[in-house]
């Protein structure tokens, strides 16, 4: 994976952070039709973001726990949320 879709699927962990965000948003913020920037897709293909369906929220995104194990390999303790 390239350098800059490694860096911004950090910052996608880090933004969702610990706190689950409506999927609407998630894809407002993150989605992208460029193939070079393959971000959303690449952090679903790895296993770090999952998805679910909860009655009177509609679908939540949160960060999965291989996703936060990612996040403390690669970022210093001070940075990571959650």
């Amino acid at each position: 994976m390239s350098e800059p879709v490694e860096a911004l699927v950090l910052d996608l962990l880090e933004w969702l952070g610990s706190t689950p965000r409506p999927y609407a948003e998630v894809m407002d913020a993150w989605r992208t039709s460029c193939p070079r920037l393959p971000v959303w897709e690449e952090a679903n293909d790895r296993g770090f973001v999952e998805r679910r369906r909860v009655a009177g929220s509609g679908e939540l995104v949160t960060v999965s726990p291989r996703g936060r194990m990612y996040l403390r390999e690669c970022r210093s303790p001070a940075t990571v949320s959650a």
